[in-house]
């Protein structure tokens, strides 16, 4: 099922994208994100460790004029808590905000604001959750041009809020709605300009 997601969402990314691509102001980016989460705790109660997450980010910018555009921003991160045999969690967010660039020659330092949800699921010991929420990631980065439509993102760094709902499993509360910011994202990859 996540697979057919992230599939889903590549395609309805370039769908969205083809109508566009005939005004030269369409950017598709994808590569990897590392995105670390603090320590979450609410009500003294720490929920969980801070954690580190490998993962995918994909984005389809719409360039309205030299110096602005909007986006659409996806991604999935994945990370196992408690070691080899802990709770094998995945993260999803899909978000969507403005974006200011500034263009020098080869180069395109840029600053955006993305705002949007999380899904978050959880497995082990043969029990799996899900919870859903919002998220907020504010940040920026530096692209290179490679070539007359390649550009390579060297980096990107984002700040990221997330915000979850009350966890329950058969009647019983795992753990109350909570909110972290205590974290970033870091993304490399390759954007295709058209």
């Amino acid at each position: 099922m996540r697979k057919f997601l992230v599939v889903a969402v590549l395609l309805g990314l370039l769908a969205l994208a083809l109508p566009l691509m005939a005004d030269d102001k369409v950017e598709v980016f994808g590569g990897y994100q590392y995105l670390h989460l603090g320590a979450a705790t609410t009500n003294g109660q720490t929920i969980f460790n801070s954690q580190g997450f490998n993962g995918w980010d994909a984005r389809v910018t719409f360039n309205a004029v030299k110096y602005f555009g909007i986006e659409g921003d996806f991604g999935g991160a994945y990370a196992t808590f408690g070691g080899k045999h802990g709770v094998d969690t995945h993260l999803y967010t899909f978000s969507g905000g403005p974006v200011v660039s500034f263009p020098v020659g080869p180069i395109k330092p840029f600053v955006h604001g993305l705002f949007g949800g999380l899904h978050s699921s959880f497995s082990g010991s043969g029990v799996s959750l899900s919870d859903n929420g919002y998220t907020t990631m504010v940040g920026g980065g530096l692209d290179v041009k490679a070539g007359k439509v390649i550009a390579i993102r060297l980096a990107e760094f984002d700040w990221v809020y997330y915000h979850l709902g009350a966890l329950s499993t058969a009647g019983k509360q795992l753990f109350p709605s909570f909110g972290e910011s205590n974290n970033f994202r870091v993304a490399t990859g390759i954007v295709f300009r058209f």
